[in-house]
């Protein structure tokens, strides 16, 4: 049953008076066009000697500025390498009274210091809180990494390491006025962590593994995986009680499972998750997405490894990100090593079909793909970001500063890049668009790495839906 079908959820127990939208079609219908982009903009491991920010990108096609940084909120301190970041309130919390959309929660990586941006004036946001990373340690807590704001005001982080960058990781609860409220799990639940999507109807929470931040700091080495320190698993919680309630070993075709989406539909019990190194993508479900059993999961796209004469094993794709068009539609995913960006027709959930990709840098990709007298990109795609009428999709081209100097060391000396491609739903199809490309390379300070992208009315990769 598609969303405009089924009863308007705002009826289910409550009223529509707060933050965000009714139904994933009401964000689809009522969202103007994004113009202002939040992006993230890094520092570390550049060489230079600058704080991370979140650059503001002007993306009004009117405007004498489109596709560029028109504003930076310098971070207090350098070296956070500020990663993923959520907003304070979404439409999970439509309910809720006086709530708005307002404030971006800036984790550092690094650091686990926590910043809070007021973006009242969209184009010119500024700090108002930070939580200094002692407080984040009495929680044995480190290496924040996915930021959602849950139903009632309250914000929910996942942790990649304990106190001492090791493992266990978990998650950390901030309150509505942005304090440390503890941690929200029993310690001990999980290992490893990483990313995580949570789906209210079905009482359930799925999180996904990366390592500990003592492994993947200093970069990737191969003997860390033969090593087992590195995830392959996905973990199904009681959302209520927060504690976990199934865990999947998706096996060595399931290595390194990053980022995790549930389809936006609340009723929907179907979702997909990226496994980085072995560059496949599984489809979950609950009892085939219908029942109220146990949930499993199926491997439905498989990216197979190409040959390059300068590496001496076939490149993986490298399935860093993906996400789940609003009407639930298509999925898409980039493959940071190869360099495309595909786009997948998920009408039947567990049976993917390929629409279409596009090629943009990385290994095998051109490296001036919009056009030879623009600037080389030297990453490959990477965070992804999408319009909520699903016509533009933007992505950028850093994924964590050690493994960029790894594997695209000339995106410290040139800086990243964000790009875009105008998507036509209704035929299943991409084509880049040649006129836009942000240059990070281009900043007061020196090039920056670029990563995630959010929209200040909600996108698709931060909203749920009760």
């Amino acid at each position: 049953m598609s969303d405009s079908e089924s009863p308007d959820h705002c009826d289910h127990g409550h009223d529509h008076e707060g933050p965000g939208y009714a139904t994933p079609q009401a964000a689809i219908e009522e969202a103007e066009r994004e113009r202002t982009a939040y992006v993230m903009g890094i520092y570390t491991g550049t060489g230079v000697d600058a704080p991370d920010f979140v650059g503001v990108v002007d993306l009004d096609p009117e405007s004498d500025t489109y596709g560029e940084v028109v504003n930076r909120v310098e971070m207090p301190n350098v070296g956070d390498e500020l990663h993923h970041f959520g907003w304070n309130a979404c439409s999970s919390s439509c309910h809720v009274d006086g709530l708005e959309r307002r404030h971006l929660v800036v984790p550092g990586q690094r650091s686990s210091r926590i910043h809070v941006l007021d973006t009242k004036d969209r184009r010119d946001p500024e700090i108002t809180t930070v939580i200094e990373p002692e407080e984040v340690f009495e929680h044995d807590l480190s290496a924040p990494h996915t930021v959602h704001c849950i139903p009632d005001g309250q914000i929910l982080v996942s942790m990649l390491g304990d106190a001492d960058g090791e493992l266990p990781g978990g998650f950390l609860e901030l309150d509505e006025n942005f304090e440390v409220d503890g941690r929200w799990d029993p310690p001990g639940e999980i290992e490893m962590n990483y990313d995580y999507w949570y789906q209210p109807r079905h009482n359930v929470m799925v999180s996904t593994e990366w390592a500990a931040p003592e492994t993947y700091y200093p970069g990737f080495d191969l003997e860390d995986v033969e090593a087992g320190k590195y995830g392959r698993k996905i973990h199904f919680w009681d959302w209520a009680e927060g504690t976990v309630e199934q865990t999947i070993d998706l096996g060595e075709e399931g290595q390194i499972p990053l980022e995790v989406r549930f389809l936006h539909t609340p009723e929907a019990a179907h979702g997909y998750v990226g496994t980085a190194l072995s560059s496949n993508v599984f489809h979950f479900s609950k009892d085939g997405g219908d029942g109220d059993g146990a949930w499993s999961a199926e491997k439905v796209i498989d990216v197979e490894a190409r040959e390059h004469d300068d590496w001496d094993m076939p490149v993986p794709g490298l399935v860093t990100d993906l996400l789940v068009s609003m009407d639930d539609r298509y999925l898409f995913f980039s493959n940071w090593l190869h360099g495309d960006v595909r786009m997948y027709d998920v009408s039947d959930p567990a049976n993917p079909r390929l629409a279409d990709r596009i090629w943009a840098g990385g290994t095998f990709g051109p490296s001036h793909p919009t056009g030879e007298d623009d600037r080389e990109v030297v990453g490959g795609p990477q965070m992804l970001q999408l319009s909520l009428d699903g016509e533009r999709l933007y992505w950028t081209t850093s994924l964590f500063s050690s493994w960029d100097d790894q594997f695209y060391p000339e995106e410290a000396e040139k800086g990243s890049v964000m790009l875009k491609a105008d998507v036509n739903p209704r035929k299943g199809t991409m084509e880049l668009d040649e006129d836009f490309l942000v240059d990070f390379g281009d900043l007061p300070d020196g090039p920056a790495r670029a990563h995630e992208i959010r929209w200040p009315d909600g996108d698709c990769t931060s909203d749920v839906w009760q």
